[in-house]
């Protein structure tokens, strides 16, 4: 803390640490967004700890087994931002983990940690935690802020973005747990050590949450750029019926394409190689699906998790999802039509990138890398139920009977 923001952001940006949340955006370059010439506003530190994306457990673990180094972490980062207050918002479902985190922030207070007068430094800083209602919608970053602020937790049009006009009106950055828990090991160890991990634009280490279809599901701390095939072998045991039975990967988490077995078998776990293999690192939830898994049914049912979680705000979203999950699931019968593939992959396209947020791309996504790779199976659906259908209608058809004789 003495030594001051610009140290501090010096350090994060040589670490290369870009957020944890899905974004990858530079945490250096995120951070030195709030180091503005003083209005009379205060800054704010906003940590996202709603962790509502199917297959992410890593936040959670965090706040359950190490919460004073996030406490730690907001403490560093709200002294290279220069903030007033950090809020941590956590998911309503983590009852047990918030009750944990406030504990821990109370000890923090009593030691002189937080409070006035932080560590003997003359900086004033508190911590608060808010507690969400269960609304996947409020992990994106200015509906969380919105939520805090007593309304509905609905995203907001960009421009302005939050560094200029956050929570409350005033300069504020949200940031995910992650990314700050790992903050005060960075100004430890030095950002050189952190960047020694990985390779070039994708550095350092990373919580990889990996469960599905595999011997020992967990969450592990490795460094980036790992194979995927080694990070599932090594903790978790490998696939279940061997990596052979492997059918598809979602590499991080449920709003990503999944990638089928012949691209995981080399990809990399980082940023640039699974952007390159059309999917991406988003949260690193490593969702694993054999050969026992029935993938149209497992997509089926994330294009229905996004439209119960859609907030309804733009028509693409809230129109689109609802026409995606009801055509997944007549695939899932085999009742669709061979055309219906071409149109499924058309209204994916006309929902990407035409929503305030990236919900409309996260329900898109794993639509599309369905067709992408397992059009074949959608195919197959649909012939096996016209056979059976077909054959179902000759069984009740009705024996001629001869007239009978007057």
């Amino acid at each position: 803390m003495l030594k001051g923001s610009e140290w501090i952001i010096k350090e994060i940006s040589t670490s290369g640490l870009r957020g944890r949340g899905g974004a990858g955006f530079p945490s250096g370059m995120k951070w030195g967004f709030m180091r503005q010439p003083f209005d009379g506003r205060p800054k704010y530190l906003v940590v996202n700890a709603d962790e509502g994306e199917p297959g992410t457990c890593k936040d959670r673990e965090i706040m359950r087994h190490d919460p004073h180094k996030l406490i730690e972490g907001c403490l560093i980062a709200g002294v290279a931002m220069g903030a007033r207050a950090a809020y941590i918002y956590v998911r309503g479902e983590f009852y047990n983990e918030a009750s944990i985190l406030q504990e821990a922030i109370h000890e923090a207070y009593k030691a002189g940690f937080l409070g006035k007068n932080c560590c003997g430094t003359g900086y004033n800083y508190d911590v608060f935690v808010h507690r969400g209602a269960g609304a996947y919608i409020c992990g994106e970053e200015t509906a969380l802020i919105e939520s805090i602020e007593g309304k509905q937790g609905k995203p907001r049009l960009k421009p302005p973005f939050p560094a200029n006009i956050g929570l409350f009106g005033c300069p504020t950055t949200v940031t995910n747990v992650e990314t700050v828990a790992v903050s005060p090991t960075i100004c430890r160890r030095g950002g050189a050590w952190f960047a020694s991990f990985g390779r070039e634009r994708n550095h350092g280490t990373k919580l990889f949450c990996i469960s599905g279809h595999v011997v020992n599901p967990c969450t592990v701390e490795e460094e980036m750029s790992i194979p995927l095939k080694d990070l599932i072998e090594r903790h978790c045991g490998g696939v279940i019926g061997g990596w052979d039975n492997l059918l598809a990967i979602i590499p991080g988490g449920s709003s990503v394409p999944l990638i089928p077995k012949s691209v995981c078998d080399n990809v990399l776990m980082d940023f640039d190689a699974l952007t390159e293999a059309n999917t991406a690192l988003g949260t690193a939830a490593v969702i694993v699906m054999n050969k026992q898994c029935d993938i149209v049914k497992c997509i089926a049912r994330l294009s229905y998790f996004y439209r119960h979680e859609s907030c309804g705000q733009c028509t693409p979203c809230r129109e689109g999802t609802n026409w995606l999950n009801k055509m997944m699931w007549r695939f899932v019968d085999g009742k669709a039509k061979p055309s219906e593939i071409d149109m499924m992959w058309e209204i994916s396209k006309q929902i990407e990138g035409r929503t305030i947020c990236a919900l409309g791309d996260a329900a898109a996504w794993p639509v599309q890398g369905l067709i992408r790779h397992f059009r074949p199976e959608l195919e197959a659906r649909m012939k096996k139920y016209k056979n059976e259908f077909a054959a179902l209608e000759e069984m009740n058809k009705c024996p001629k009977t001869a007239n009978a004789a007057v």
